[in-house]
């Protein structure tokens, strides 16, 4: 019997996939409820710029795109957990980024440290 294919192999891969899996389903705050917790005593809080991202703030889960479930994944195998756990990443860093804007037009307090390494992705031009 190899290695690969004995019982212990396939239940400590099995509980490796189910662990990040798990640890993948931590999410980030939503933006409606980030701006519902920024103090609106700042003097920032009643500018323009600030808001205008609040009211893209209510409406940001309605407009985020469905990423593949998890359960959705497993039809797709190994691969579909990949494409899974990208999604949900990719769908964590534009909340940060959504976030940190935000913090940045409506709050004159430091970055909070969740947000301070969040940067947006730098486009190549053709």
């Amino acid at each position: 019997m190899d290695k690969k294919s004995s019982p212990f192999f396939r239940v400590s891969v099995t509980a490796l996939l189910l662990g990040a899996t798990l640890a993948g389903c931590a999410s980030t705050t939503s933006p409606a409820v980030y701006a519902s917790s920024l103090s609106s005593q700042d003097p920032k809080w009643s500018t323009a710029e600030c808001q205008e991202i609040r009211a893209r703030a209510s409406s940001y889960e309605a407009n985020e795109k469905q990423t593949l479930s998890w359960g959705g994944a497993l039809l797709f195998g190994p691969y579909g957990l990949g494409m899974a756990a990208a999604g949900k990443e990719h769908q964590t860093k534009q909340r940060k980024l959504f976030r940190r804007e935000m913090h940045m037009r409506c709050s004159s307090q430091p970055l909070p440290r969740d947000l301070q390494n969040v940067q947006p992705a730098v486009r190549a031009s053709n």
